[in-house]
């Protein structure tokens, strides 16, 4: 038997965060509790993104359908059979469905006595390091970001894009962290001809890769900047689901793939490995998001080339109710003494 709840909560961030797309400064997620008949509780979370049609309103509108299905199958370890039976009562909805898998993945490693990354037979030493991603601001506050983000330790930084300060930011970043790893996340902010020419500026500031530097709706586009960068591409907006994977394996290097875009821990496991059958490097990231959600993408890493896992980083202090993985100094260190995903609330 299993018995369910959800609770919608408001997560303030340490900063505004500010993409080619807007700004925000809190974040709105859903979290999931699944409860067996012993009394063990499994949590999840979504984090919805109105990009892809969802909000915190169709996460709570659709989550009693998806969690009457849970408490009808009343098995946690039957993955498969909720995940069939969720997708045929609610076809969209991928953050809303992640919750669930989340919460369903906690619960069921919780009662094995494993943590997660164990369902998978995955090595924890073989976790890349997460970035720390450094959003749109003022060319004095991106270095004062960037500074700090190195004073904590951060390996990996990835610099969001797509205005016309761009050579300034990056200038600015390369000022306060000549040393570290440097990604550049465009988020379909430039046309294909300004994505080439852009890219030969990341090239000669040794930029590990540029990220969905064209809208996705343009894959000839994205084609035309894949065949001419000077810098490797990645996609994120441009691959959702398991489908998008062929789709996207002529026109880039890596692709990033989302929990809150594919609907869970399990299409996810498939993305990645369509991916490695088609030769593209694998990223997986993260929107803002409480840590009763990364926990749970933070145990997929062993699979990863890179990780963007930082989505609870860039919450306040006492911002997130819930303790999750210790992500200091970017390391995705994975518990070998708390079952489950490790995320718990405060």
């Amino acid at each position: 038997m299993i018995t369910s709840e959800f609770e919608r909560v408001s997560l303030p961030l340490a900063d505004a965060f500010t993409i080619s797309r807007g700004s925000k400064e809190t974040a709105e997620n859903v979290v999931v509790r699944l409860t067996d008949e012993g009394g063990m509780t499994g949590h999840g979370a979504a984090a919805p993104s109105p990009h892809y049609g969802e909000t915190a309103d169709t996460v709570e509108a659709v989550l009693p359908d998806l969690l009457d299905v849970v408490e009808s199958v009343g098995d946690p370890h039957a993955l498969d059979r909720v995940e069939r039976r969720t997708r045929d009562r609610v076809h969209d909805n991928p953050a809303a469905h992640a919750a669930v898998s989340v919460a369903l993945h906690d619960l069921a490693t919780k009662r094995l006595g494993v943590p997660l990354y164990r369902l998978w037979g995955l090595d924890p030493d073989e976790c890349p390091p997460t970035s720390f991603t450094v959003g749109l601001d003022t060319v004095d506050r991106v270095r004062e970001k960037t500074a700090d983000a190195v004073d904590a330790g951060y390996p990996v930084l990835k610099l969001k894009l797509g205005t016309d300060r761009d050579a300034e930011l990056l200038e600015a970043v390369r000022d306060a962290a000549p040393d570290v790893t440097l990604r550049v996340d465009a988020n379909e902010a430039w046309s294909p001809r300004e994505a080439v020419e852009r890219s030969r500026l990341l090239a000669e500031h040794d930029v590990e890769f540029v990220e969905q530097p064209v809208p996705a709706e343009n894959p000839e586009g994205m084609r035309f900047v894949y065949e001419r960068s000077a810098v490797p591409v990645a996609v994120d907006e441009a691959v959702e689901t398991l489908a998008d994977v062929p789709r996207v394996a002529d026109y880039c290097d890596v692709v990033n793939l989302k929990l809150m875009k594919c609907g869970g821990l399990r299409e996810a496991h498939r993305m990645i490995h369509a991916a490695r059958a088609h030769g593209l490097e694998v990223m997986l990231g993260c929107m803002i998001e409480t840590n009763a959600a990364i926990a749970a993408a933070c145990h997929l890493a062993p699979l990863l080339d890179y990780a963007d896992l930082d989505g609870a980083l860039l919450l306040a202090d006492d911002g997130d109710p819930y303790d999750g993985l210790d992500l200091s100094d970017g390391v995705i260190r994975l518990p070998d003494d708390r079952s489950g995903t490790g995320a718990e609330p405060i």
